[in-house]
């Protein structure tokens, strides 16, 4: 059925931020030039497209009905 978890003391977990490793993590490698211009191309380029969906959907969005004559087909006349 169902397993029965052991708790875990609450000293435990307390002890546990002490124990620190020794060893120090490599320093981080610096981003090339290439790297930082494509990272900023990339940017420039999604901002762009969202930008240009905007512009592109407002006339769509718009509510504005412009005026136009309603033309009445002949069936509607009586004829």
């Amino acid at each position: 059925m169902f397993r029965r978890r052991e708790p875990v003391p609450f000293a435990f977990l307390a002890k546990a931020d002490s124990f620190r490793s020794n060893v120090t993590p490599p320093p981080r490698e610096r981003a090339s030039i290439g790297q930082i211009a494509g990272r900023w191309l990339l940017g420039v380029t999604i901002v762009a497209g969202l930008v240009g969906s905007v512009v592109l959907a407002m006339p769509a969005l718009s509510q504005d009905q412009p005026t136009t004559q309603t033309q009445q087909s002949q069936a509607s006349d009586g004829h």
